[in-house]
């Protein structure tokens, strides 16, 4: 069945536990639905591969292989990959379903983004990606089609994998086409990739953003392929002259020929990334209107104390430190002089030998005062570079592992990663109370106190143990229900049906159950519960007794009886069962029998044929409905007269009994010779 016709795919069941719902989009290797899965009652997007992918086996291995990978990264900013399988030849990935539009819908509606914006998707796509680069997953395939803008404003990259999983059968393909605009030069020249060829379309996407358009354009694949692979990707201000420079240079380096001029991952560009936004916002405060503050560091006797200025979004770290909020620390730094020229004009008459006096006297204050300051500040220095220190490499760096036993495997690889650890290995044990895919237990375990990048190790629950159904049918109970215990699974001798059966002996179990009455499976989980069906023995047979002894004998079976109707018998007298018949199969306790009684045989009036020819009265007597008895030839019965019939005219007889009459053949003349 291919999904190529979305029709033949929308309302079906997939493994028994996806229910498609709505197409969302088709493309070149597969076509994306919106599903239900029925087990954890939650809204899914299932991607089903197309038949003649999903036919080569090369494909479906590398396929399955790159699906669980992707499977393991856990990150706010990456679409999830719940599940992956195969049912009846169709190859599907079941995935985060995530409402919204995808950035390439955004382009299309709004041409360029603002700088804001561009910075904004650009953080969150290299947030994802980091986590991927750093267990050696190469995406392949970044282009705006895969990243998804959510209603609720969430930014997920999506599609891990799946074009790795695509190389070898789309080389030449739409796939492998439809994305050029975005492939790094090695994949064109060598046919090879790294983390930095995702580094790389993350650059020809951001170029995007700030221009509008990507930076090589053609109708033909192949002149884009030559341009990537032989020119230098030009900074976007060629085409939009008020972006920051800071911008240009990124997109620059990250659009290098080489692999090994360019960032080394995702995280290196995402740090020149966050740098670059720094110095941008510094960069427009730097000619927004000045503030005036007061700045403690006067180390210089010439030094202004007032009038200095600086930007509202000034460095906090310089603030914290070098901004005594005390007004009497500032007192105790500057000096009761100092404090009182500062409230006076700067400028006094040049002229005035006592303001001379007063101003060297100021200055000799000021210095003193600069060396107080500058000490406080050599503290403060030193003690924040300690806290640094503590908080970044040291004892205070260390984090909690956070509590994820009972969270679901994503939600707790989410977890894991958003605090700054690594999901180790992932194993599965069975388990009675922990449902299916939430974690059972972690190592370290939770709260524990850990190194940045420390690795978590997750055991989830697979459910319970998968056990083999015993053979129940011919046992007695007992014997039954010691074998349900023995191998796992539990038994309550309350839930036992009974059912009537002709050839099993009353007490010997029929059959097994599940709790919901269907027939068990090879195979169930353990501490499953399992129902007996156990014969109550033959039915009652209770054709040929009269009415009320046959409906006490039913109900002295636990059945209900039903006078369904009557009915004439002339072998089985009147007031009797003629048939009991089940109205259910099998019959069980509380079923009802339907009973036909007997109305005895069905009796007539016999009409009077005296005096009639025999087959005047032969036709009434058999249009009456009884048969004749009457001793002549058929020739005969045209002339003869009846003279006597039995049963009498009048008299009741049984329909089809037999009425005998006489009747007197006249004499035959005869002729003399």
């Amino acid at each position: 069945m291919s999904p190529a016709n979305p029709d033949t795919l929308i309302g079906r069941l997939i493994d028994g536990r996806y229910q498609v719902r709505s197409l969302i989009a088709r493309g070149g290797m597969a076509t994306v639905y919106v599903a239900t899965d029925l087990r954890l009652e939650r809204r899914v997007a299932i991607k089903i591969m197309h038949d003649h992918l999903a036919a080569d086996d090369a494909f479906r291995e590398r396929f399955i292989r790159e699906a669980r990978a992707a499977a393991r990264l856990a990150h706010p900013n990456l679409v999830n990959v719940y599940d992956q399988g195969e049912d009846e030849g169709l190859a599907y990935i079941v995935m985060e379903y995530v409402p919204g539009i995808t950035l390439r819908d955004l382009l299309h509606d709004h041409h360029r983004l603002t700088v804001e914006q561009t910075i904004d998707i650009m953080d969150a796509l290299l947030a994802g990606l980091q986590v991927a680069h750093r267990q050696g997953i190469i995406h392949r395939d970044i282009k705006p089609e895969n990243v998804l803008l959510a209603d609720d404003g969430r930014i997920k990259l999506s599609d891990f994998g799946l074009a790795r999983a695509a190389t070898s059968n789309t080389a030449s393909g739409s796939v492998l086409l439809g994305t050029i605009a975005y492939l790094a030069p090695e994949l064109v020249t060598k046919g090879t990739a790294d983390v930095r060829s995702d580094i790389y379309s993350a650059g020809i996407m951001m170029y995007e953003m700030l221009v509008g358009e990507q930076p090589y354009r053609g109708d033909e694949p192949v002149n884009i392929a030559y341009r990537h692979a032989n020119d230098n990707v030009p900074p976007p201000s060629e085409k939009q002259p008020d972006l920051p420079r800071e911008l240009d240079d990124l997109v620059v380096w990250s659009t290098e020929r080489d692999p090994e001029d360019r960032p080394a991952d995702a995280g290196a560009m995402l740090a020149a990334l966050r740098q670059a936004e720094r110095d941008i916002v510094a960069s427009d405060t730097a000619t927004a209107p000045p503030a005036t503050r007061i700045v403690p560091v006067a180390t210089d006797p010439n030094t202004q104390l007032f009038a200095q200025t600086h930007s509202e979004t000034a460095d906090p770290d310089w603030e914290n430190l070098t901004t005594p909020t005390d007004p009497s620390r500032i007192a105790d730094a500057l000096g009761p002089e100092v404090l009182t020229a500062m409230r006076h004009e700067e400028s006094t008459s040049a002229t005035s030998t006592h303001a001379a006096v007063r101003l060297e006297k100021i200055n000799r204050q000021k210095r003193r005062s600069g060396l107080i300051a500058a000490a406080v500040v050599t503290v403060l220095v030193v003690f924040a570079a300690f806290i640094g220190w503590w908080q970044g490499f040291g004892p205070g760096s260390y984090l909690a592992a956070p509590a994820v036993i009972g969270e679901s495997q994503q939600e707790a690889m989410a977890q894991i990663t958003a605090r700054g650890f690594f999901v180790g290995d992932v194993t599965e044990e069975s388990s009675l109370e922990a449902p299916v895919g939430t974690v059972i237990s972690m190592s370290p375990g939770p709260d524990t106190r850990l190194a940045p990048e420390s690795v978590i190790d997750l055991v989830i629950s697979s459910g319970p143990e998968v056990l083999t159904v015993p053979a129940l049918s011919g046992l007695s109970v007992e014997d039954a229900a010691a074998a349900i215990e023995t191998a796992g699974f539990t038994y309550d001798a309350d839930t036992n049906i009974l059912q009537f059966d002709e050839d099993a002996e009353e007490g010997t179990v029929l059959y097994g159950t599940n709790e919901v009455g269907e027939a068990l499976p090879v195979t169930m989980a353990e501490q499953e519960p399992i129902r007996l069906v156990v014969s109550a023995g033959a039915l009652p047979q209770v054709a040929g007794y009269g009415q009320t002894v046959a409906i006490d004998m039913l109900e002295d079976a636990g059945l209900v009886a039903n006078l369904a109707w009557s009915a004439y018998s002339s072998t089985v007298p009147q007031g009797v069962i003629i048939s009991a018949t089940a109205t259910s199969d099998p019959v069980r306790p509380g079923d009802t029998i339907d009973l036909v009684t007997s109305l005895g045989p069905e009796m007539a009036e016999v009409p009077d044929v005296k005096g009639s020819t025999g087959a005047a009265a032969v036709s009434a007597l058999e249009g009456a409905g009884f048969s004749v008895v009457h001793g002549v030839t058929e020739d005969q019965l045209a002339t003869c007269k009846v003279t006597t019939q039995s049963p009498a005219a009048g008299e009741e007889a049984e329909l089809g009994s037999a009425v005998n009459i006489n009747c007197d053949v006249p004499p035959t003349s005869t002729t003399k010779p």
